[in-house]
């Protein structure tokens, strides 16, 4: 099996990318395409018909199911307003494990007053076999102390989950990048970190690739610098990709021994 070129960021159409990559090739695969809100992203591919915009998706999905090895999952961001259509295909072709909702602890101001306020993204959680990878204990969510306390009486005594953590659910309460975030670029719709890297640690072994076709402000790519894994990634937008590359710098900095970053870096 021919092995793809990893750890790179092509400045590439998604359509064009995957049909470039060797099947069976992906561990894991993130993808944050266009919800077709009308976001301006450079460019018209937030503003198809809903008809245009079902095709596109089942296009570039079609595409990329073959890429998966027997062990891969995925993870879809998308809306409500298409999920219903989206994991209908998929349930199809995959296996469905969660549908997760990411909460993004947006404040209540304002919003319609003809229907309740959208404050979710829904994420599908998909697997190519039975046989796919999951590491439930690099995701576990540390009890409080005061939590452990609670569980004092000796049936819990010993417990692996009461000291490793529990299961995340599958609501993800976890704030959006205010533009004043340190975490933010200048990304209209930028996914957090810790979500992502959620996914990747549960996901993909140590060493595995992921692929994100459309790596918008670079947060799988830095993901998986951040936990040993290694990636591939397209975007069409130039300006994109140069926020990425700067972006993945001051990560690969971050990670380098601090004696050595200063030897680099003097001041």
């Amino acid at each position: 099996m021919n092995q793809p070129l990893t750890d790179t960021v092509l400045n590439i159409d998604a359509l064009e990318g995957l049909r470039s990559l060797p099947d069976a090739s992906i561990d894991l695969l993130i993808a944050d395409p266009p919800y077709n809100l009308g976001k301006d992203y450079g460019n018209d591919s937030d503003q198809k018909s809903p008809q245009d915009f079902l095709r596109w998706t089942e296009t570039w999905l079609d595409l990329c199911l073959p890429k998966l090895k027997e062990t891969a999952s995925l993870y879809l961001f998308t809306t409500w307003r298409y999920s219903p259509e989206i994991f209908s295909f998929l349930k199809t072709r995959l296996l469905m494990l969660n549908e997760i909702i990411w909460d993004r602890r947006v404040p209540s101001m304002g919003g319609s007053t003809r229907r309740f306020s959208s404050v979710h993204d829904t994420i599908g959680f998909f697997a190519k076999s039975k046989a796919y990878y999951f590491d439930l204990d690099a995701v576990r969510v540390p009890y409080d102390e005061a939590t452990k306390r609670a569980r004092s009486r000796s049936i819990f005594v010993g417990k692996k989950w009461l000291e490793v953590g529990y299961n995340p659910k599958d609501v993800w309460a976890v704030s959006r990048l205010h533009r004043i975030h340190a975490e933010r670029e200048d990304h209209p719709t930028q996914k957090p970190l810790e979500i992502i890297e959620r996914m990747v640690r549960a996901s993909c072994p140590e060493g595995g690739v992921v692929l994100d076709p459309f790596a918008g402000s670079g947060t799988t790519p830095a993901a998986c610098l951040r936990n040993n894994r290694r990636y591939i990634a397209f975007e069409i937008n130039p300006a994109y990709v140069q926020i990425i590359e700067e972006r993945l710098k001051r990560t690969r900095l971050s990670l380098r021994p601090v004696e050595t970053a200063s030897k680099e870096n003097p001041t």
